[in-house]
């Protein structure tokens, strides 16, 4: 008994000595590479840095900058809504609000968009975390569109921008409610599960022996992080168009009433304005049609790069291509319909 824990000591002794020195040549090798790492940016940092600050790339810093910042806080907000959902929020509940039909649900769900004050990317974690509650993937989709686009921060923010307009208005709300909800039952109708990867389509497990406060932490960090890598590479998409396609080409569009809702309706998903602000920039453009501008923010908080981006890393890419394709065709048609109408 004597000798095997003598063994046992010595055994521990050598792994305790092994984890030692593994953890001194870390330290030492480490220790090397940030010095190197240190020593090479104070000698060539700052001549790169006055080699490579132009106008241009200092116009793409401030886009990029721009778009994460305006982006971040509301893609904290929705992953802390996401985490609550998935940790505290019971299947039942979603059950007993919708509809069982998802004909039915897809318009209740839309409408319920109008309650959540953020932006799209705020939209598709809690609409990930939804369907993974087991609602209905065409109703989490209508709700995806709406809460972005008809929320009463988003509509205050029009009539501020537009005074005097409530024609432009009702506008925004009706062809972005008309978008969201046509789109929840075109998925009705021709949408397909093997479009949506596994963990969408699978109904949130009961929380672990941890405690619904862990589940919690542990969906947040997850979605936060995963997400959040996306908004910067939609971000780094939209500065390099705003500083490759000169303004001249821009101009010559504003001629045409068809050309323009399209250019419009395109700058919309390359500029990834958020929701809250977009109506402001709308209204810059004064140079377009009412139709045009319309365009701009009815396909803005439905389309754009870093809404595409999320899509593509939450729900995959077959999914981000086709129903980003058929979106930004049925909010530009909704919004023509609507500024013929109204505008």
């Amino acid at each position: 008994m004597a000798s095997q824990g003598s063994n046992e000591r010595a055994r521990n002794l050598a792994g305790g000595a092994r984890v030692a020195v593994r953890a001194l040549v870390s330290v030492v090798v480490g220790g090397l590479s940030l010095i190197t790492i240190l020593t090479v940016g104070s000698v060539l940092g700052p001549m790169l840095a006055m080699d490579l600050y132009t106008p241009a790339v200092a116009a793409w810093w401030t886009v990029f900058t721009a778009v994460v910042v305006q982006g971040m806080p509301f893609l904290l907000l929705g992953t802390l809504m996401s985490a609550a959902i998935g940790a505290f929020v019971p299947e039942r509940v979603f059950r007993r609000l919708l509809p069982r039909s998802p004909a039915l649900a897809v318009p209740v769900a839309g409408a319920a968009g109008a309650v959540l004050p953020g932006c799209e990317c705020a939209s598709v974690p809690v609409a990930d975390s939804l369907m993974r509650r087991g609602v209905a993937p065409a109703a989490a989709l209508a709700f995806l569109l709406s809460a972005p686009a008809i929320n009463p921060v988003v509509l205050v923010a029009t009539s501020i921008a537009f005074p005097g307009s409530p024609a432009m208005v009702a506008g925004r709300l009706i062809a972005s409610l008309a978008t969201a909800v046509i789109m929840g039952w075109l998925w009705v109708r021709f949408g397909r599960e093997e479009w949506l990867p596994r963990r969408a389509r699978t109904a949130t497990k009961a929380p672990t022996s941890g405690g619904r406060w862990r589940d919690f932490r542990a969906g947040f960090q997850h979605d936060f992080l995963h997400a959040g890598g996306f908004l910067v590479v939609g971000a780094a998409a939209a500065a390099m168009f705003n500083i490759a396609v000169p303004r001249s080409v821009l101009d010559a569009f504003t001629g045409s009433p068809w050309m323009s809702v399209l250019l419009l309706a395109v700058l919309a998903v390359v500029l990834c304005v958020c929701s809250e602000a977009d109506a402001f920039v709308a209204a810059s453009l004064s140079g377009f049609s009412p139709t045009a501008q319309l365009a701009f923010m009815v396909v803005g908080p439905m389309v754009d790069l870093k809404l595409i981006a999320l899509q593509a890393g939450t729900f995959g890419k077959a999914f981000a291509v086709r129903f980003s394709s058929v979106t930004w065709a049925v909010a530009v048609v909704s919004s023509v319909l609507v500024g013929w109408w109204l505008l």
